[in-house]
C-alpha cells in the first residue's frame, strides 16, 4: 500500500465505524462480516471495538472464490438448505442484540457465469433463513452499519486503466474521501453532516405530500406516499435509544412509498451490481403499484429472478433523494457498488419497505404494514435513477404542487 499515511487513515476509518457506525458500548456483542483479504481492517475494527468495551467480536469471514466454487459444484440440496446450526446462530444474535458491521469489498463480476437458477435458489434459502435478523434490522431493533473496503477485484472495475496496486490505492482514497476520513475529526464531521441532512428531512415531513411526480428524459412516474410517512436521513436510533449510522457514506433523505399507488415508467442511470452480476439499462413500468414490464440492457435474467422472489418484489419499498451535486456524483466515478453509487443519485428500491418509515410502523405486523401502504418482501434492492435532468414535484392532498428537485438539485 503506497497511499500516504494509509495506516493512520485506516485507523481513523475503524474508529469512525466503531464509534459512529454502530456506537459500541461496554458489554456489546459485535458481528463483523468481512472478506478474507481485509484482515488488517478486520483486526483494527476488533481492536477498536474492544477499546470501547465490547464483550465479544464475532468475525464472519467471506471468500468470493469459495462462494463461487460452492455455487458451481455443491450438491443443490446442500446449497439450498439453511441448516439448523445457521438458524441457531441467528437466534443467538437476536438474543444478544448484536451490533452488525458489514464491510463490502466484492468484485462486481465475482459470480459471472454462475448458473442463475442455482444462484437464485441459494439466495432464496438464505433470505428465508435470515428473515428474523433482516426484520430486526429493518425495524432498527439492532444497530448496524455498512462500509466499504478496497479490494483488487473491485478496484480494477472502478479504475481499469491503471495497475492493480494503483487501482487499490485510488479506491481507498475515494472511500476515505466520501466517508470524511480526511477531516481533522471525522466523527465531528459526521455529526455536522447528519444535522444538515436532517434539516431537509424536516421540511419534507412537515409537507406530508400524498405523492411524488418524477420526470426526466428517461423517467415519468408518480409514486404515492402513505399517510403519516416519515422521511429519514443520516443516522438512526435502535430500540434501546442508541444512535447509529446505517450507511457510510450516506447522502440520502428517504422514506417508503405507498406500494399500491405507483404508475409510470422509471429508468436506471447507473449500473447495479447485484449478486455478483452487473445489471445495466434497467427500465421498469408500473401500473397500480405493480411491475408490469421490466427490462435491462445487461443482466435481464438476473433482474427477472429478483422480481420473482415473492409478491413484494413486484413493487417498491423505498424512495430516496440525493442531489446530483453530492460528492460521490461529482467524482464522476461509477463504483459498481450500491453503497456508493446510490449516494450519487436519487434511487428507489425493489422490495421491502423499512417499517420505521411510517408512524408506529415498527409495532405493526406484516399484514398491518401492507394495509398502511408499506411493501413487505424478503428482498430490498436499490437501483439508481437520478441525473442532472431529474425534476421532482411533491403533490399535496389538495392537488397543489411543490418543487422538491429541479435539474437534479434540491429546489428548497
Amino acid at each position: 500500500m503506497t497511499l500516504k499515511n494509509f495506516e493512520t487513515l485506516l485507523g481513523k476509518y475503524a474508529d469512525l465505524t466503531i464509534q459512529t457506525g454502530v456506537a459500541v458500548k461496554p458489554g456489546d456483542t459485535i458481528v463483523l462480516q468481512i472478506a478474507t483479504d481485509q484482515r488488517e481492517f478486520a483486526h483494527l475494527l476488533a481492536e477498536k471495538a474492544y477499546e470501547q468495551g465490547a464483550a465479544e467480536v464475532i468475525v464472519k469471514w467471506q471468500d468470493e472464490t469459495l462462494n463461487r466454487l460452492n455455487l458451481l459444484h455443491a450438491d443443490e440440496d446442500r446449497l439450498t438448505t439453511f441448516s439448523s446450526s445457521q438458524e441457531a446462530q441467528v437466534n443467538e444474535w437476536l438474543d444478544k442484540k448484536v451490533k452488525r458491521i458489514s464491510v463490502i469489498s466484492n468484485n462486481p463480476d465475482a459470480l459471472s457465469g454462475v448458473d442463475q437458477n442455482r444462484l437464485a435458489k441459494m439466495q432464496s434459502a438464505m433470505t428465508k433463513g435470515m428473515l428474523p435478523i433482516r426484520r430486526a434490522t429493518q425495524n432498527n431493533d439492532l444497530s448496524w452499519t455498512i462500509v466499504g473496503a478496497a479490494s483488487e477485484g473491485w478496484a480494477k472495475h472502478v479504475f481499469p486503466d491503471v495497475s492493480p496496486a494503483e487501482a487499490v490505492d485510488k479506491l481507498w482514497h475515494e472511500i476515505f474521501k466520501t466517508t470524511r476520513i480526511y477531516a481533522e475529526n471525522p466523527i465531528e464531521a459526521w455529526q455536522e453532516h447528519k444535522t444538515n441532512l436532517r434539516q431537509k428531512a424536516k421540511v419534507l415531513n412537515d409537507k406530508q405530500f400524498k405523492a411524488l411526480h418524477y420526470t426526466s428524459d428517461l423517467t415519468d412516474i408518480t409514486i404515492g406516499l402513505p399517510q403519516n410517512h416519515i422521511w429519514h436521513s443520516a443516522g438512526a436510533v435502535n430500540r434501546d435509544g442508541e444512535e447509529f449510522m446505517p450507511n457510510m457514506p450516506t447522502e440520502e433523505v428517504f422514506t417508503a412509498p405507498d406500494f399500491r399507488y405507483i404508475d409510470g415508467v422509471i429508468a436506471s442511470t447507473k449500473p447495479l451490481s447485484y449478486s455478483g452480476q452487473l445489471i445495466e439499462g434497467i427500465k421498469v413500468t408500473f401500473k397500480d403499484g405493480q411491475i408490469t414490464k421490466i427490462t435491462a440492457d445487461k443482466g435481464q435474467e438476473t433482474l427477472e429472478h429478483l422480481i420473482q422472489t415473492d409478491d413484494g418484489a413486484k413493487s417498491l419499498g423505498e424512495v430516496a433523494l440525493v442531489p446530483y451535486s453530492s460528492p460521490i456524483s461529482q467524482s464522476q466515478i461509477i463504483f459498481f457498488n450500491t453503497l456508493f453509487d446510490e449516494n450519487a443519485s436519487n434511487h428507489v428500491a425493489i422490495g421491502a419497505a423499512y417499517p420505521f418509515s411510517i408512524e408506529n410502523g415498527t409495532e405493526m405486523s406484516p399484514i398491518e404494514l401492507r394495509k398502511n401502504g408499506l411493501n413487505v418482501s424478503q428482498t430490498h434492492v436499490d437501483f439508481m435513477v437520478g441525473s442532472n435532468k431529474m425534476n421532482i414535484e411533491g403533490i399535496a392532498e389538495d392537488g397543489s404542487r411543490f418543487q422538491v428537485f429541479e435539474n437534479g438539485e434540491w429546489a428548497f
